[in-house]
């Protein structure tokens, strides 16, 4: 929908770096870009974000709106305390390098059981 979306709070300009929706979940999207690790002030100005866009661009039937952050690294304790696993907020590290082709696979595989046990929970 929107790179670099504007939004405006009072007399200071906001900016939303990126700005999806989606269909299938039938909400506004939010991705905030950061170069460096996550830090703890970045969970509050998604949430500023969210609070705008639910006001501002949010249509009836439409479901909240959702968050990412994508960091260069991310401290899982920090994440942790900050309780982010139940809102609708999360917070993802991009890679700046791709990892050994091993170590992909390896990931792959866990990643494939990983799904198989919860497909398997569920039923």
């Amino acid at each position: 929908m929107a790179r670099q979306k504007r939004i405006q709070l009072e007399d200071e300009d906001l900016f939303i770096d990126l700005l999806f929706f989606h269909r299938k979940l039938r909400r506004l999207v939010a991705i905030d870009l950061k170069l460096g690790r996550f830090k703890a002030e970045y969970k509050g100005q998604m949430e500023l974000y969210l609070r705008w866009l639910e006001e501002h661009e949010m249509q009836s039937g439409e479901e909240p709106p959702i968050g990412l952050v994508l960091c260069a690294g991310k401290s899982e304790e920090k994440v942790e305390r900050l309780r982010m696993d139940g809102g609708n907020i999360r917070v993802a590290a991009y890679m700046t390098e791709l990892p050994p082709k091993g170590l992909l696979e390896q990931k792959l595989r866990d990643a494939a059981e990983l799904a198989r046990c919860r497909l398997e929970d569920g039923k």
